[in-house]
């Protein structure tokens, strides 16, 4: 998959098969609408093209409101499109000048003129252009006029699209790890660089590797201790992941951190994926290091039990 940073790096092709959207998640919803344009791609001998935008527009029109959390990055977003196999990715950065484009010059500048899109499929409620004025019915209007077929998408599988990315969303902010990675289709996971923490879980015998995430808009599930896997290097590995404050020892960073099974590697600095399958329990208060470090391991046990019914 090619990638490309402003449309403005796009080559115009001969045949773009195209598709718009935010595909935050890129969940079971997303994936038949990216199944649908591969499909019709391969049958007209065209090339897959997916505009997407960046920051969120909401980011940009709303910058007021700091409760935007989005399910993946837009590095994990494109690492998810590139295993489904489009053949390319437009992260377009989003504005208030791109959002004040009329219809017609967003379609005529930017579907046809800079990406050559000979198809598009989109939704009956995708909005574009000035005061989200544009839609599928400008689409259907000036195609024939500019040389493209329009595809419309169902309305049912619009609406999949919306109830999905709401109940990841919702599944995850609530602990319900398994539902959220049915709706995904893939177990929800995070990148983050390795940092040095306090050493406290090499203190009581259960070594972490301490994770920072740098955009903040990137949705974390709620607290609690997790089953997880951990990619590095192209490696996969069972962990133990933990998210929330350490209120045991009155914490009040929330902290993300994983202790990794069989594992002795030093990796600091390092970028690692961390994947969620079960919530395993919730965050809770212990009287002392003593009663915490024998909840870790029951924890453990659970975790690898979860864990071997995967394999």
């Amino acid at each position: 998959m090619k990638i490309y940073h402003h449309i403005d790096e796009f080559t115009p092709l001969a045949n773009a098969v195209v598709t718009i959207g935010t595909f935050d998640g890129v969940h079971l919803g997303h994936r038949k609408i990216i199944s649908g344009i591969k499909e019709l791609a391969e049958s007209t001998g065209g090339e897959t093209v997916l505009l997407t935008f960046f920051p969120h527009p909401r980011m940009i029109l709303h910058p007021e409101d700091e409760s935007i959390k989005l399910i993946n990055t837009m590095g994990e977003k494109a690492e998810l499109l590139e295993e489904l196999g489009i053949d390319h990715l437009i992260i377009t950065p989003f504005s208030r000048d791109f959002s004040n484009q009329t219809a017609e010059a967003y379609i005529r500048d930017v579907l046809v003129n800079k990406i050559g899109t000979k198809k598009i499929v989109i939704g009956y409620d995708h909005r574009f252009g000035k005061d989200r004025q544009g839609g599928l019915e400008d689409l259907l209007r000036l195609g024939p006029v500019y040389g493209f077929d329009v595809v419309e998408i169902p309305e049912q599988d619009i609406n999949d699209v919306a109830v999905s990315s709401t109940r990841v969303r919702s599944a995850l902010l609530s602990g319900e790890i398994a539902m959220a990675n049915n709706f995904l289709g893939y177990a929800f996971f995070i990148t983050g660089a390795v940092v040095r923490g306090d050493q406290l879980g090499r203190k009581i015998g259960y070594p972490t590797a301490n994770i920072v995430i740098q955009e903040t808009y990137k949705l974390i599930p709620s607290g609690g201790i997790f089953a997880a896997k951990v990619k590095i290097a192209g490696v996969l590995y069972n962990g133990m992941a933990y998210i929330g404050t350490r209120p045991t020892i009155n914490g009040l960073k929330r902290n993300i951190e994983v202790n990794i099974f069989d594992f002795d590697q030093e990796i600091y600095n390092q970028k690692i994926r961390l994947e969620f399958h079960h919530f395993i329990r919730g965050d809770v208060k212990f009287n002392s290091l003593e009663e915490l470090t024998a909840q870790i391991a029951k924890d453990k046990i659970d975790v690898a039990e979860v864990l071997a019914t995967e394999s």
